[in-house]
């Protein structure tokens, strides 16, 4: 097919810098190239550099180690003239349907075009586009509430709602949250990044507008990955009972955790459940319905028995499997529906809108996670090298050329060490609970897939689970990130700490997540482990430590243990080490020796200790750094000797006040230490939540880069002015 192309300098008009102002291009992108492809109705707009180097080969995919940069990316990205329309929902609400399905399509590349660079999972909302375009279309928000349980699927609804020139800044310092927030917006009814929350947070709010007096509609969205978390269904059994109007819309993009190969195809949507699910909304139907209820009741209870009974077996028969379970909840089933036929769609939202006084409602939509992803060939990004090489490759394949080149993760060493011990040990088996499954624990669950289980949201099932495992004679590894540990609190002390089974909690995603916020951020797991008596609470300061933690971790056979890592890269860069050593319980190293300031580091903080020690070394201060390695049982003989051989003494760690430090203030301060010459300090996380941002940018946020520790020293040795000198 031909082109023809016109090259423009940078800025040429409002229109291609509003096209364009989700990409901030790098400066040295000095034009814009935009070719009409003939026989196609309007142009494309492809951005790429024009560049005239033609000896360098900066960002070749054949480069180790590194990324292309964005300068040598090629994006096409196609008109959206109704989407350019629309700044609000109420945008929405004269639209035909035709129009509201072609805005579907150009949200759905708006999507795809500015979120693929920001490699960022965006999947989950391009199977609900349609969704969530009938949802406003339908309501009214902000009156009417609109809840939604995952952060991923709500990315159409931010652009819906005014926020669609910030979506570049997604995730970012200073930019959009990566989940709904009532802070970022009135049309985020509630926050929501953990899942299973809408149901019951909608149902509260139905129950406050009925008690007010008021006739807002409340909408929750839930997936079918957070209907595995127990909450959903406490909520929805609630609902059943308090009958309060709502609506609880399932989004369920048809895969499970495991599925099995005699399942065959998925539910299909034909052309009779549509039918089916039209009547089954439908007020006349309804209303048949109660007055059915009303009668068989004036004439007795076994005869309304009998009708509530054939009732229920004729909806089992035309609803999918499991539609009953809804129904036996007291919510009122309405489904399958396709979630991709905006037609049906609005359809049965509107006469669900227009009931009155009838309970909850379910509605069942059916959708395809990544649609649009893998077959639109019109959004496609060719990774260029400067050279004059090029290489090709979809929008699918585009995470593979990523993880090929990004560092080792703690999760990859963790693995890796775990498969070690269960290869010499059969009774090691591991519970994995969270909302996706980390990439790095397909290496056990390949090795040995009849030890490894995944329970998905389900993490206080997880923890007792383990609980059970461990009774029953083997060595459960439960691995949950230090957030979603929070919901599974209760059984982690009367199920296990209580009972002093060993089960061996692996904490990940410990400390700040950056782009995740405080949503996801493990900042409480120290305080909230290090308290139960009989749990033991270690973390590694670096990848070979955490390799002898997991051995460690392996040999402690007769009461719970836990640590914890971060997200992220290793810290090393030498081959790791794949045969721990068991560590002695409750005791620490010492790293480096001086005179006149220690560092007392836990877990991976001690890094930023060894930093702060460099820094320091340049102003003539000698400093003793000391990895705690434990936080439970602490190393009381280390702390007296770092207290006696030094005037001050500070404790570092990437968590909240009532963690580390706390342990050895009280320790020092029943033992008499602070009675003598010794200056204590913490630096622990502020007591505030971080958003969003960059690793780097949090820890700065946090306070505790090597610079902060290091300028605390100097606080303390009274030299301000050199402290406020390094802080600049």
């Amino acid at each position: 097919m031909g082109s023809a192309s016109v090259q423009y300098p940078s800025g040429i008009n409002t229109l291609l810098q509003r096209n364009f102002r989700a990409l901030s291009p790098s400066p040295k992108l000095d034009f814009f190239r935009v070719s009409h492809h003939i026989g196609e109705e309007s142009p494309k707009i492809n951005l790429y550099p024009c560049s005239t180097s033609s000896s360098s080969s900066k960002g070749s995919v054949a480069r180790v180690g590194a990324l292309p940069d964005l300068d040598d990316f090629f994006w096409e990205k196609d008109p959206t003239p109704m989407l350019d329309m629309v700044e609000i929902p109420m945008h929405l609400k004269n639209m035909s349907h035709k129009e509201l399905k072609q805005l579907s399509d150009e949200i759905r590349s708006e999507i795809i075009f500015t979120l693929s660079r920001t490699r960022r999972p965006f999947k989950s909302s391009l199977a609900v586009v349609e969704l969530t375009v009938a949802i406003h279309h339908v309501f009214h928000a902000p009156v009417d509430k609109i809840l939604w349980d995952v952060g991923e699927q709500t990315y159409a609804h931010k652009i819906l709602t005014g926020r669609r020139s910030l979506m570049h800044t997604l995730r970012q310092k200073n930019g959009l949250s990566g989940f709904t927030s009532r802070s970022e917006s009135e049309y985020d009814a509630f926050g929501a990044g953990h899942g299973c929350n809408s149901v019951s947070a909608g149902l509260g709010m139905a129950v406050a507008r009925d008690l007010k007096g008021k006739k807002d509609c409340i909408v929750t969205v839930i997936s079918n990955g957070t209907t595995m978390a127990g909450q959903v269904y406490e909520a929805m059994n609630n609902a059943g009972y308090l009958d309060s109007n709502m609506v609880v819309i399932l989004n369920d993009s048809r895969h499970s955790l495991q599925p099995k190969p005699e399942e065959g195809s998925k539910m299909a949507i034909n052309a009779l459940s549509s039918t089916l699910s039209k009547i089954q909304s439908s007020k006349s139907f309804r209303k048949f319905r109660e007055a059915a209820k009303g009668v068989t009741k004036s004439i007795g209870k076994g005869m309304h028995e009998l009708a509530a009974k054939v009732d229920e077996f004729a909806r089992g028969m035309i609803g999918p499997l499991g539609s009953t379970l809804f129904e036996e909840l007291g919510l009122y089933y309405i489904g399958p529906v396709d979630g991709h036929n905006i037609t049906d769609l609005i359809c049965v939202l509107k006469e669900v809108a227009s009931l009155d006084s009838t309970g909850p409602v379910l509605v069942h939509v059916i959708t395809e996670e990544g649609k649009g992803w893998e077959d639109d060939h019109k959004n496609e990004m060719v990774v260029k090298s400067e050279a004059g090489i090029s290489s090709s490759s979809s929008l699918t394949s585009y995470p593979k050329i990523m993880t090929s080149s990004l560092s080792r993760t703690y999760s990859d060493c963790f693995v890796e060490a775990l498969v070690v011990e269960a290869e010499k040990d059969k009774d090691i088996v591991t519970v994995h609970a969270d909302m996706g499954m980390d990439p790095s624990l397909q290496l056990f669950q390949g090795k040995f897939p009849e030890r490894f289980f995944d329970v998905g949201m389900a993490e206080q099932h997880a923890v007792t689970f383990s609980a059970g495992l461990s009774c029953g004679g083997l060595k459960p590894f439960c691995i949950i990130p230090s957030t979603f540990l929070q919901r599974a609190y209760d059984q982690v002390v009367h199920d296990v700490d209580l009972q002093n089974i060993p089960v061996r909690f692996v904490i990940t995603s410990a400390g700040l997540v950056g782009s995740d916020g405080p949503m996801h951020c493990g900042a409480f797991d120290i305080a909230f482990t290090s308290c139960l008596p009989n749990m033991i609470v270690m973390a590694p300061s670096d990848e070979d430590e955490l390799v002898h933690m997991v051995a460690t971790a392996a040999c402690i056979d007769d009461r719970p243990v836990c640590f914890r890592y971060p997200r992220g890269a290793i810290v090393g860069i030498n081959i790791p080490l794949y045969n721990g050593i068991p560590l002695e319980i409750g005791k620490g190293r010492i790293l480096a020796e001086g005179k006149d300031v220690a560092l007392l580091g836990y877990g991976v903080m001690v890094q930023n200790c060894l930093k702060a020690r460099s820094l320091l070394a340049y102003l003539g201060i000698q400093v003793t750094v000391a990895d705690a390695r434990f936080c439970k049982p602490l190393d009381i003989e280390l702390v007296r000797q770092l207290c006696r051989h030094h005037e001050f003494l500070i404790t570092v760690e990437e968590g909240t006040v009532g963690g580390f430090g706390s342990h050895v203030a009280q320790f020092i301060s029943l033992d008499g230490q602070l009675d003598g010459r010794i200056k204590w300090r913490p630096i622990v996380l502020p007591d505030k939540y971080i958003e969003h941002a960059s690793p780097k940018e949090q820890m700065v946020l946090a306070g505790l880069t090597g610079h902060h520790i290091a300028a605390t020293a100097l606080s303390l040795l009274g030299r301000t002015r050199d402290a406020l000198s390094l802080m600049r």
